[in-house]
């Protein structure tokens, strides 16, 4: 048996009952971790002969490693774990591992036509990334791979990640998907509903606002806009820089029907499942509650708290990551309730991957309800595109992607039908507020606009916007901020790859 494991330390409640006499000799496990320096969600490598690897342990306490973001951590030793594997086959240590052991271990992942499950060029990247911070703490030189090496770095590595859907197939995904529609537009007999606001409610915000998976499912209920744009159609608010993955606070912005749909969740079903858990004891079992007893104002507000000791706490409100939010209460008619948006049916803090979970249960909806049973029995990557096509998939990144394409098609089409300008005054209008490309990438956070264009925009960049823009119907109408959308949407589903549009089948499923 050449196989390693990793073993991650749970978050604190998550640890189950332990018995009376200890575990391995230990009475207080989850004491004994927290004293050799391990935090919640830490991986631990585990030989194949069931032994604990007490150096790469050492490895993970390291502060190169440590230093790392939860995610990250969780995807890199993922990643080692899979090349530990390999060389266990060889019987070579990690620490003897050669240029030559590593090239074929590639040449394995990328490129052998025995392998049915090859990877692309950037998730080689990241995996190179983890090696090099392995191979690098541990001081293993000459480096077996060194990802700032240009040889060692694939040369297509483009995010595959990137996947948009139009305004209308987003409306067929959620109805099918989150709310439980047939084909003939109303709710299945069998259809459960329990946690349908609060995932439309996710899904609306995070189209509205371009935010990342972890950036919206962070955020705290006094977190929701509040603030009215001049012309009221738009809310903004602040997103906090610890949940971001910049970690830079920026401004966000969400529709005020989404910010509504959103805070009727916080009246209704939230609501209802912050009560069921109040009666049944469940927050007071809780490791750790802070209860909130004031939020400052001014350009850097702070969270002040009291813990179940008497405890007084405070931290910025933009340093708070996502797991010590999940420990915040406010204090409620009924008691304290989680100061957290998003809950689970059991009034529960929901962690923010947890949200793949949810649109991993909508896609399979979709393929139940769109998809005859012959076409589901060939998985989704070996499906035709025609059969693709007739069921949305969709990601929680997604959406973000989705809200990115729409705002810069908004824009341009704002810029040649609405505002009528000539190519001098374009130019001019970019020199003073920037060109949609700018614009997007500042709401997207990112630092560089040409990361916006290369990871998410790419594949519509080579695209004559004003051609297609100038087929759409451009009626003077100021009522309505873009005319016929959809048309233009569905030209650039027609003309470029990676659009998901559903065109004859929206008409069939709602009519």
């Amino acid at each position: 048996m050449n196989t390693w494991h990793v073993v991650r330390v749970p978050d604190p409640g998550g640890w189950g009952t332990s018995a009376s006499e200890g575990v391995l000799g230990v009475r207080d496990l989850p004491k004994a971790v927290a004293q050799i320096g391990l935090k919640p969600g830490d991986p631990v490598f585990v030989r194949p002969n069931g032994m604990v690897d007490a150096s790469l342990l050492d490895f993970v306490r390291s502060h190169s490693f440590r230093s790392l973001e939860r995610e990250s951590k969780r995807n890199y030793s993922t990643d080692i774990r899979l090349l530990l594997d390999f060389l266990s086959s060889r019987n070579v240590e990690w620490r003897r591992a050669t240029q030559q052991d590593l090239d074929d271990f590639r040449d394995w992942r990328c490129d052998a036509p025995e392998n049915p499950g090859r990877i692309s060029g950037a998730k080689w990247n990241r995996e190179a990334a983890a090696f090099t911070k392995l191979f690098e703490w541990g001081k293993v030189y000459p480096l077996p791979v060194d990802v700032s090496r240009r040889g060692d770095r694939a040369a297509d590595s483009v995010s595959s990640r990137v996947s948009w859907l139009t305004p209308r197939t987003w409306g067929l995904w959620s109805d099918v998907g989150l709310r439980g529609h047939s084909r003939s537009g109303i709710p299945g007999p069998e259809w459960d509903s329990r946690t349908e606001m609060r995932n439309t409610s996710f899904v609306q915000l995070t189209l509205s606002s371009a935010l990342r998976r972890q950036e919206s499912g962070s955020l705290l209920v006094f977190e929701l806009p509040d603030r009215r744009l001049r012309h009221g159609r738009y809310c903004h608010g602040r997103i906090a820089g610890a949940v971001t993955r910049s970690k830079n606070s920026r401004v966000f912005y969400a529709s005020v029907d989404a910010v509504g749909q959103a805070e009727a969740y916080v009246e209704s079903e939230r609501a209802w499942a912050v009560k069921r858990a109040q009666a049944a004891g469940r927050y007071e079992r809780l490791p750790q509650m802070r209860l909130v007893t004031r939020v400052t104002g001014g350009l850097k507000p702070k969270v002040e708290w009291v813990d179940r000791n008497g405890v007084i706490g405070e931290r910025e409100l933009s340093r708070l990551g996502w797991l010590e939010r999940q420990s915040l209460f406010l204090e409620g008619p009924e008691g304290p309730e989680p100061a957290y948006l998003w809950l689970t049916e059991q009034g529960l803090p929901m962690v923010p991957s947890g949200w793949n979970a949810v649109f991993r249960a909508a896609n399979q909806r979709c393929e139940r309800v769109l998809l005859s049973e012959k076409e589901r029995s060939v998985t989704r990557d070996l499906r035709l595109a025609e059969v693709r096509g007739k069921s949305p998939y969709a990601t929680p990144h997604s959406a973000r992607h989705s809200a990115a394409l729409y705002l810069l098609i908004v824009l341009n089409q704002l810029m040649e039908t609405r505002f009528g300008l000539s190519r001098a005054e374009r130019r001019d209008f970019a020199l003073l507020f920037g060109d949609p490309w700018w614009l997007v990438k500042t709401i997207l956070g990112h630092a560089d606009v040409e990361t916006t264009k290369r990871h998410y925009l790419a594949p519509v960049a080579h695209l004559q916007l004003e051609s297609i823009l100038a087929m759409a119907d451009t009626a003077d109408d100021r009522e309505g901020p873009v005319e016929d959308l959809d048309g233009v949407f569905a030209r650039l589903a027609q003309e470029t790859a990676g659009i998901q549009d559903i065109d004859a089948l929206v008409e069939g499923v709602a009519s």
